[in-house]
């Protein structure tokens, strides 16, 4: 196994269940990639995802293993996310699914029927859908074939193949307002609301009719989990130690080299980024070029503050949109830079867990979409929207934001692809920037190799967390399959 981000953990697992001796090499010194953690100056900081939708995946591996998932502590949310805009207009979305419609109602002057047929669309093109495109591999087609197959294509009309996430927002709400709210889950996967198909708005059902959660001891406690699964369940790893290359003899994987020795194995998975991973270490074999030219997703410049005071008025996750939602999109994805005014996403762990920050202060998590790295001013850059952070949250806030930062950090997109291994800094891989974006993306077996697999969000079904344990399926699933026959 190539890499103990997620996915790597998760495969590691369903792999070492079925007896098989499973070696795991990480370039980092600890497992869980862009899920890990951060404790700084008494500030406990997640330093990639925020948001947990879908437990019942992670759910399905305790179970495998044997373990009782309830082990697993979450917190409940008394709301998903808060909105504020420059005017000073405030949304607040519940976790119930009538108060949502009630407040978009109410302060963006929607029509309730609309509101509820837009969710209600979504759920059941998410419960159509993620059975067939999200957990089966699009490229074995006969692991399809079925009843959920039929029905699926039988409401094609539904889903919009021909439209994108903000035509399809625009037909549903009269309000601009109200269309960025369900553009933003273009984000999810890095991509371009105005560009993505209409199909993506089934996202919104995870976020607002299931409602996320938080592990109780942060993001960090999902890859913490899969670490102390996998090695319950017989899973060596090697961390610091950098695979440098996958042998290949006569078209069939044979063993991995390392920058400390060379392993020999009949079948590798490889949770690194899939471009790298044949840049890197399959230099001598053929590219699927095609796969690997697409466009790339966005990556982020995320700002890691500690606040020596409480904000009643923000929640833990905390959206603050500009108004300039579609040239936002276009810079970042056309020129490759950043809106001079971006939206940001506010998260606050500390909210619904007052353990990771000091009483009485704040862990603050600023996101903004960045382009991925070719070659940018990161430093000034950053810079730069460090002010910006600075004056808006100063602004909304009504306080001197500069004069209540403990301490900070940042991530930028070349700290993203040097740290992570994720080619120009793209978090999600591929963008989803047109209708056969899901149907392009790198199946979880190569077509040409025997015994190599891919497993991660640079591959099928694409990012997020649910994406991602569900690759690890898959991938496993083709294995055993292979090796079956």
């Amino acid at each position: 196994m190539i890499g103990a981000g997620l996915a790597g953990l998760a495969s590691a697992i369903r792999l070492a269940h079925r007896g098989i001796e499973v070696h795991v090499f990480e370039n980092n010194a600890f497992p869980g990639g862009k899920i890990n953690s951060k404790i700084q100056e008494g500030f406990r900081f997640d330093q990639g995802p925020s948001l947990f939708t879908c437990p019942e995946y992670l759910e399905d591996l305790y179970t495998l293993c044997g373990k009782d998932f309830s082990t697993f502590e979450t917190i409940p949310y008394t709301e998903s996310f808060n909105y504020f805009y420059e005017d000073g207009t405030r949304i607040e979305l519940f976790k119930e699914k009538e108060r949502v419609i009630q407040e978009l109602s109410e302060k963006l002057g929607e029509d309730k029927i609309q509101v509820e047929k837009y969710l209600d669309k979504a759920e059941k093109n998410y419960k159509l859908i993620a059975p067939l495109f999200i957990e089966k591999s699009l490229h074995r087609w006969w692991t399809l074939f079925g009843k959920q197959l039929v029905k699926a294509l039988a409401h094609l009309p539904s889903y919009k193949l021909f439209s994108t996430m903000h035509e399809e927002n625009k037909q549903f709400f009269k309000n601009p307002r109200t269309q960025q709210i369900f553009n933003r889950f273009a984000q999810y996967n890095g991509s371009h609301p105005y560009l993505a198909p209409a199909m993506l708005n089934m996202i919104s059902h995870l976020e607002i009719n299931e409602r996320p959660v938080l592990p109780k001891n942060g993001m960090v406690q999902i890859s913490d989990s899969l670490f102390d699964l996998a090695k319950e369940q017989g899973v060596q790893f090697h961390f610091k130690e950098k695979v440098e290359k996958i042998v290949v003899k006569n078209k069939r994987v044979t063993g991995v080299v390392t920058n400390k020795n060379e392993y020999q194995s009949d079948f590798v998975i490889t949770n690194m980024d899939v471009s790298l991973t044949y840049k890197n270490l399959l230099k001598n074999e053929k590219h699927p070029l095609k796969t690997l030219n697409q466009e790339k997703s966005s990556s982020a410049i995320v700002f890691y503050f500690g606040i020596k005071k409480n904000f009643p008025e923000l929640h833990t996750h905390n959206m603050l949109f500009s108004d300039n939602d579609k040239a936002e999109f276009d810079i970042v994805f056309k020129e490759k830079n950043i809106h001079s005014t971006p939206s940001l996403y506010l998260y606050i762990s500390s909210k619904a867990n007052p353990k990771d920050a000091p009483e009485g202060m704040e862990n603050w998590f600023i996101l903004m979409n960045a382009p991925i790295n070719t070659g940018q001013e990161w430093a000034r850059i950053v810079e730069e929207k460090r002010k910006y952070v600075i004056s808006k949250m100063s602004r909304l806030l009504g306080e001197n934001i500069e004069d209540l930062i403990v301490t900070e950090d940042f991530l930028d997109p070349s700290k993203v692809e040097n740290k992570y291994l994720a080619e120009q800094g793209s978090i999600y891989g591929n963008a989803s920037n047109n209708r056969f974006a899901a149907f392009n993306r790198h199946p979880n077996f190569s077509k040409k190799i025997k015994g190599l697999y891919f497993a991660g969000v640079s591959v099928h079904p694409g990012g997020g967390i649910p994406l991602a344990l569900n690759s690890a399926k898959i991938a496993c699933e083709c294995l055993l399959s292979d090796l079956e026959s």
